[in-house]
């Protein structure tokens, strides 16, 4: 039997690393996509510690820059015949962040990597995942889009250029955006085997130690907020049901929340002149 094989982003640390353990323990060949290849190296030892399992390996990849993706993708097709799934974990998200970060491309970071970098990645590894008997494709987005039911994408401003910058903002934002892009993608790849779905992820506890900058008052609200949220371990479930259930290979389009259950999204999320207008913006960056 062929094992499949997984890549996924951002898989050395929290809900990523958890994936990729539960992934290997699966029978996956997992590739982790890691920024860093010293602290890649490390996680990929406690991975295949704790899975048992050696069928696992590193790929260098920023998901903010697209030189980092074409190369990574290239450096994949030397590697591999085909990819069996796609999950889109790694993201930008640092609490302690004042200010706009620009990308080696020019690019706001965490539009960069939470959006354009996705997208090219999947349009450059399409192929591979065409060779799939069953491709998946696994996107992320966050349940603090619920409490943001008016948002939308700034198709003027998605790099907060003229408009008061925040992180959380420009994250839900680039969010809201891969919500968008699984139903646009979903709906490009229908007569194709492969499936799109996009995890809507609850609270999961946060490792402050990986923000040494942010205050004490910012690390006293994270400490409340933990006791009401999961373990990256447990989120990581529905990252690995996703990918490997044979109960959902023609499932596709849908937002899954923790408990593997399908749930709505905004209104405007899911009007098909929105979702056009997002990609449109989206691909004037790639191409």
């Amino acid at each position: 039997m062929i094992k499949k094989t997984c890549l996924i982003t951002g898989g050395n640390s929290g809900i990523g690393k958890q994936a990729a353990i539960q992934l290997a323990q699966t029978g996956f060949h997992v590739i982790i996509g890691v920024r860093n290849l010293k602290r890649g190296e490390i996680a990929l030892a406690e991975i295949k510690e704790k899975s048992e399992q050696n069928d696992i390996e590193l790929l260098q990849i920023d998901m903010s820059s697209k030189k980092s993706i074409l190369d990574a993708s290239l450096e994949l097709k030397n590697r591999i015949d085909k990819l069996d799934v796609l999950i889109h974990n790694a993201a930008d998200f640092d609490i302690a962040r004042k200010q706009p970060v620009k990308s080696l491309d020019g690019i706001e970071t965490i539009w960069a990597t939470n959006q354009i970098g996705p997208v090219l990645l999947t349009d450059s590894v399409i192929d591979l995942i065409k060779e799939s008997e069953q491709g998946r494709i696994i996107t992320i987005a966050s349940q603090g889009l619920v409490m943001h039911p008016k948002l939308t994408v700034d198709l003027k401003d998605p790099e907060f250029e003229k408009r008061k910058f925040s992180v959380p903002n420009a994250y839900y934002q680039s969010k809201l955006a891969q919500v968008m892009y699984t139903y646009w993608l979903s709906e490009k790849l229908k007569d194709t085997g492969i499936t799109v779905n996009c995890i809507r992820v609850t609270n999961v506890k946060v490792d402050t130690s990986r923000y040494p900058n942010i205050s004490g008052f910012m690390k006293f609200l994270y400490s409340i907020k933990s006791r009401f949220s999961i373990s990256p371990e447990d989120m990581a479930k529905t990252y690995t049901y996703l990918a490997s259930s044979p109960d959902i290979n023609k499932m596709t389009g849908k937002y899954i929340n923790e408990k593997n259950k399908t749930v709505a999204s905004s209104p405007y999320s899911m009007k098909k002149e929105n979702i056009d207008a997002v990609m449109e913006l989206t691909m004037r960056y790639i191409n």
